[in-house]
């Protein structure tokens, strides 16, 4: 947290404070130093050995109140801050449950698009990653004082539509489906594409019903609205659990009259060509294939919606960013419809974003859900819950709220694992990892939360003014301290990078010092400036994990 101030003071000899805080660096080991400056880069520039540029700048890292010593060693500047002067700084965490915001978002919208369900398909382990990601960015960009604006933007419209009115007049009825759930939905799908292979006329008759829900028949328009009602209605439970919540669920059928005029600009500027029938964007210059926006029999595509989305966003919430949560398999679709809007002198171009996630596959191969072949998302949750539950049972049966406890903590280990790595890597899933409770998990992390919990509760009150600083400079302590005074800059990065693993790993490498300072020192002892400095780095621990695990969308039970 001091890379600014530092830079600032190392800003001599024509060096500037951008160059100087470009090329800090944190040590992996503290015995050189808290912080240390590289000086080889700077070697050319100042025409100097980088121990002599190490050794000129040493003096001026030590003016600063909170540096004890700075030492030169083979090129670098390493910086010892004092442990007192920076303990200081952990009292404002221990009096706020809610550390680490920011006013650097203040006056800036970003629009997040994500999780993004299809209507009539159950959430299933694949829309995870979509939905976890997205709703721990529009977290965290809140966190940090912008304006988020939080966008699912339903697959509600296609055949799909017309296949299942064709499935529920063959095989069900209005009524049945109406007061059943998803799954029963999502079997009647699967029915359809088992039955379509041997009665492909099927597929006529679909579209013949699809058509009529787009032009407005009240009978096609009837089904259509039971089908979005009741995976509403399923989703909304799923949604709760995770703690997901959305601003908009302007889908893609909220835009089938916004895309027109589209079209008029595309067409005004020459870019909308014919080809065998179908309308296009030709994008050969750019390395890519046409983007097709109209097919040949008139109907509109994903790609002509979501450029009229754009439009849309842009009007109504004058976004500085507009980013996409959608998997990497959808990386040309995003490469095409960015260029188009480039190409349409869009407003928004250069601040949209496609946030690529890796793929879920099952250790079989891969999901489909007109197979059947899927894991569903509410299964999983139900197990880990379910693990969880029986482990409270046999360590702490007699805890209250056991089955709330329970819900935190299951459901909790699936976010986390889906926030663990970076996004973009794949995920092969797996009951035995996804259920795994040890290590790097969210009920270590939940556990220790509660650990500092049960200790506040028994040492009572504190007063950070009579605390003992020198009590929590002790190298176990100062670890501790270094990880609460950098949690800002992790959510900060998160933000910066799209990646919000890193405030999952930074509260686990927190909850792990702790739990070394914890086993160390006895919190609760009989001086009491001592107590009251352990006390002020507990509380101020347990109130950054508990912000990390919120900004998961994660519980923090206080008992475990």
């Amino acid at each position: 947290m001091f890379e600014k101030q530092l830079a600032e003071a190392l800003a001599v000899n024509g060096l500037s404070a951008q160059d100087v805080e470009g090329a800090l660096e944190v040590p992996k080991e503290t015995k050189l130093g808290d912080i240390c400056l590289p000086c080889f880069k700077f070697s050319r520039m100042l025409k100097k050995a980088p121990n002599a540029i190490a050794a000129e700048l040493a003096p001026h890292a030590e003016a600063l109140g909170f540096v004890d010593r700075a030492e030169t060693v083979g090129g670098y500047l390493n910086v010892f801050f004092s442990r007192e002067q920076v303990a200081k700084f952990v009292a404002p965490l221990s009096l706020s449950d809610t550390v680490g915001t920011s006013d650097e978002g203040n006056g800036k919208t970003i629009c997040i698009d994500y999780s993004s369900v299809n209507i009539a398909k159950p959430f299933h382990i694949g829309h995870l990653s979509t939905t976890v990601i997205g709703g721990a960015l529009y977290r965290i960009f809140k966190h940090l004082g912008y304006n988020a604006v939080g966008i699912n933007h339903l697959g509600d419209w296609g055949t799909q539509f017309g296949k299942l009115i064709v499935a529920t007049r063959k095989w069900s009825s209005i009524e049945e489906v109406e007061k059943n759930d998803e799954y029963f939905l999502n079997s009647l799908y699967v029915r359809y594409h088992k039955e379509a292979e041997s009665h492909p006329e099927m597929d006529d008759e679909a579209r013949a019903w699809f058509k009529r829900i787009e032009d407005g028949d009240e009978q096609a328009q009837a089904y259509f609205k039971v089908f979005k009602d009741v995976t509403m209605r399923a989703v909304s439970k799923v949604y709760d659990r995770l703690k997901i919540t959305f601003d908009s669920y302007a889908g893609e059928s909220f835009y089938n009259d916004k895309m027109a005029p589209c079209l008029d600009i595309l067409t005004e500027k020459g870019l909308l060509k014919e080809s065998d029938g179908a309308k296009v964007v030709d994008l050969d210059e750019y390395g890519m294939p046409p983007c097709l926006l109209v097919k040949a029999d008139g109907a509109t595509l994903y790609a002509t919606r979501d450029i009229a989305a754009a439009y849309y966003r842009k009007k109504t919430y004058d976004f500085y960013k507009c980013l996409y949560v959608v998997a990497y398999q959808q990386n040309l679709h995003f490469k095409q419809l960015f260029q188009v809007l480039k190409l349409m002198d869009f407003a928004g171009a250069e601040d949209m974003e496609h946030i690529a996630f890796g793929m879920v596959s099952m250790e079989d191969g891969s999901m489909s859900t007109r197979n059947g072949r899927v894991i569903w998302l509410k299964e999983v949750l139900d197990r880990a819950v379910e693990k969880a539950a029986k482990i409270i049972e046999e360590k702490n049966p007699n805890i209250s709220n056991k089955a709330q406890i329970a819900e935190s903590v299951g459901v909790g280990a699936v976010i986390f694992s889906a926030l663990w790595n970076n996004r973009i890597k794949d995920i092969v899933f797996s009951y035995d990892k996804v259920l795994n409770f040890d290590g790097e998990t969210a009920p270590y992390v939940q556990y220790t939360y509660a650990r500092c919990a049960s200790a506040l509760r028994k040492g009572g009150a504190f007063d950070v003014n009579a605390a003992s600083l020198e009590a929590i400079t002790d190298d176990e302590s100062y670890e501790v301290v270094k990880s609460l005074l950098s949690f800002s800059d992790s959510v900060k990065l998160a933000a910066k990078l799209r990646e919000p693993c890193m405030v999952t790993r930074h509260i686990v490498d927190l909850a792990s010092k702790f739990n070394r300072f914890y086993i160390d020192h006895r919190i609760v002892v009989d001086d009491a400036g001592t107590r009251n400095a352990r006390l002020m780095l507990t509380a101020a621990v347990k109130h950054t994990i508990g912000t990390g695990l919120a900004l998961l969308g994660i519980d923090a039970p206080e008992e475990m």
